[in-house]
């Protein structure tokens, strides 16, 4: 990469170590803080390409740090990897409901945590462009990150916004939860598709009545009604 700024927020010091050598090796330039109040402060101030966040921190425990990220319009569109030894399904769905945008457990091979985040880095590069996709009152704009119901905007988080892209983008096309996921999240990637179904649960309550547009088609996956 070419010197992104990543922010870690580690509170066990070897793994902080870890980090911050491989992500260094790399390229990327690495600030490596111990509590999420200490995050915040930073990821407000300096706002980075990305963080690399631990679920079990002292005070403020991952998931509230993940969510007053995305509920921040200066950090909102930062990409988050959560890092944490949790790694049941039900963690990892509370993980991604709470915006992020990947999930890596431990323990972890550091190659393997960079190419996630240069996969991350390289979907967040992606959304450009000034294409404005509409389906009925909803409005969605790809290079400024943006959704409007009938000229109300709306709050996604990343994996949301990508979702809705992805369905409005082929109005009538089914999309299986797997290629939902491939998608969003990149292919490989390790989550089941009762997370999709939790995501699309969340995006229509944001959407209010443009939510039921989304049509799920049983035993296949979704699609933008038409």
């Amino acid at each position: 990469m070419s010197g992104e700024y990543v922010l870690v927020i580690e509170d066990e010091e070897d793994i902080q170590e870890l980090l911050h050598y491989n992500l260094s090796r790399e390229g990327y330039q690495v600030a490596c803080l111990g509590s999420g109040e200490e995050g915040l402060k930073e990821a407000a101030s300096r706002q980075p390409d990305a963080i690399v966040l631990d679920l079990m921190l002292p005070g403020l425990n991952g998931l509230e740090v993940c969510r007053m990220l995305k509920a921040a319009v200066r950090t909102a569109e930062i990409p988050v990897i959560i890092l944490t030894a949790k790694g049941e399904e039900q963690d990892v769905i509370a993980g991604f409901d709470a915006g992020a945008d990947d999930y890596v457990t431990k323990p972890f091979s550091p190659r393997v945590l960079v190419a996630r985040l240069n996969a991350v880095l390289r979907r967040t590069a992606s959304v450009s462009g000034d294409g404005v996709l509409r389906f009925q009152e909803i409005t969605l704009h790809p290079g400024r990150h943006e959704v409007q119901v009938a000229e109300s905007p709306v709050e996604l988080t990343r994996t949301e916004f990508r979702l809705l892209q992805l369905l409005i983008s082929r109005p009538g096309w089914v999309f299986s939860r797997q290629q939902i996921v491939n998608a969003v999240h990149g292919e490989d990637y390790p989550v089941t598709g009762r997370a999709v179904d939790v995501q699309v649960v969340s995006l229509r309550k944001k959407l209010g009545a443009a939510g039921s547009h989304i049509v799920t088609v049983r035993g296949v996956g979704y699609k933008m009604g038409e």
